[in-house]
């Protein structure tokens, strides 16, 4: 099965094409170039859009204008080219990526998304459970590093690619393809817009 996933849940985006569990393209940039990307890695797979047979889309959490582009390139792809689809979260992406790690989504407004004890939370980071001599991974871990550290905690290297949901791991843990339509983004907090006009 050919599939095409994406993650534009944080500032780096990520895509890949994987075939039957091989990865026959991988791309990093930002949500904004996704189309480009996608482009790239069809060509790069000597693949045409209509050789697709599913979207493996990444759901959050994360940023909110982030999840909102990829939800849209993946229903106007999904539609052009009637493929099914499955919406995997960012946390559980990374975490595949970094087996053993906690992964950490940096959530603004000084709180992290983190996937603790198989349970999807957000938390300031300083309330964050830390378990002394674990790694913690993500964007999230990467903000916080030194709060994080002086708790115990192991935080790779910058450059260490454990820190980006790659979308290799989307397409590895996507199942129950479905209409696009019906996949929805991953929200543990209200968006910024909501709060606003229920104060309003």
């Amino acid at each position: 099965m050919l599939t095409l996933a994406f993650d534009t849940a944080t500032d780096v985006a990520t895509s890949a094409l994987v075939d039957d569990g091989e990865v026959l393209g991988e791309r990093a940039s930002r949500a904004v170039t996704l189309l480009e990307d996608v482009d790239a890695l069809l060509r790069q797979g000597g693949a045409h859009p209509r050789d697709l047979d599913a979207l493996a889309i990444g759901i959050g959490p994360g940023s909110f204008t982030g999840v909102r582009i990829g939800l849209a390139v993946a229903r106007g792809l999904g539609v052009a080219l009637e493929l099914p689809g499955a919406g995997v979260s960012t946390l559980d992406a990374l975490a595949a990526g970094a087996p053993g790690a906690v992964p950490v989504v940096d959530a603004r407004r000084s709180e992290v998304f983190a996937l603790v004890e198989g349970k999807y939370v957000v938390v300031a980071p300083a309330e964050l459970e830390v378990e002394s001599g674990v790694e913690y991974v993500g964007d999230g871990a990467l903000r916080y590093r030194d709060l994080l550290e002086e708790r115990g905690a192991v935080v790779p290297p910058d450059s260490d690619e454990r820190h980006r949901p790659r979308a290799r791991f989307h397409a590895q843990l996507a199942h129950d393809f479905g209409p696009i339509e019906e996949i929805e983004p991953l929200y543990l907090r209200m968006p910024d817009a909501q709060k606003q006009a229920a104060r309003g």
